[in-house]
């Protein structure tokens, strides 16, 4: 599966584990991730350089959507399949999304959630969700400008917060 907008400068492509450049795109680009700011400013574990290939392809619920300009691969979406419990359908939460900075503001990041639009579509899915920090203004803006909005059921019972519990120190 493959999307290219017209005009558009960038091939936007579904991750396929079985194409050797395609796996080595999403570490190179998930570790620049991991040591921007908006990351956490480390780099992935050795372990998560050696397993992540082999664990998102054994998860038929995951998947991930790269940019390229030309042969250098500039974006990454890694999605997962959820589920909407009162919805009764799958939903796909966006769980990492990263560009190159010499790529920003070029609407790599719209291009591919349309390829992950179209594929959450195509699975039944009724929503897409993501979580952003409050710092990350561009983010903000992209995921706004795109039609992401703060979640709330009862506008009275307030915003819905993303909270995390650490069960290991190897995250």
């Amino acid at each position: 599966m493959s999307y290219s907008a017209s005009a558009s400068p960038w091939r936007i492509v579904l991750l396929d584990y079985r194409i050797t450049s395609h796996g080595a795109a999403l570490l190179a680009l998930l570790d620049a991730y991991a040591r921007d700011a908006a990351g956490g400013a480390r780099p992935l574990s050795d372990y998560a350089k050696t397993h992540l290939l082999n664990e998102l392809a054994a998860r038929p619920q995951v998947f991930c959507v790269l940019a390229f300009d030309g042969e250098q691969a500039v974006g990454l979406v890694n999605c997962m399949e959820g589920f909407s419990t009162f919805a009764c359908r799958p939903l796909v939460n966006v769980h990492d999304l990263f560009v190159l900075a010499s790529h920003r503001g070029l609407q790599v990041a719209e291009q591919m959630l349309t390829l992950v639009e179209q594929i959450a579509r195509e699975r039944g899915a009724c929503k897409l969700t993501l979580e952003v920090l409050q710092g990350n203004s561009p983010a903000r803006r992209l995921y706004e400008r795109v039609g992401f909005a703060a979640y709330a059921l009862d506008p009275a019972m307030g915003q819905a917060q993303f909270l995390q519990k650490w069960l290991t120190d190897e995250c």
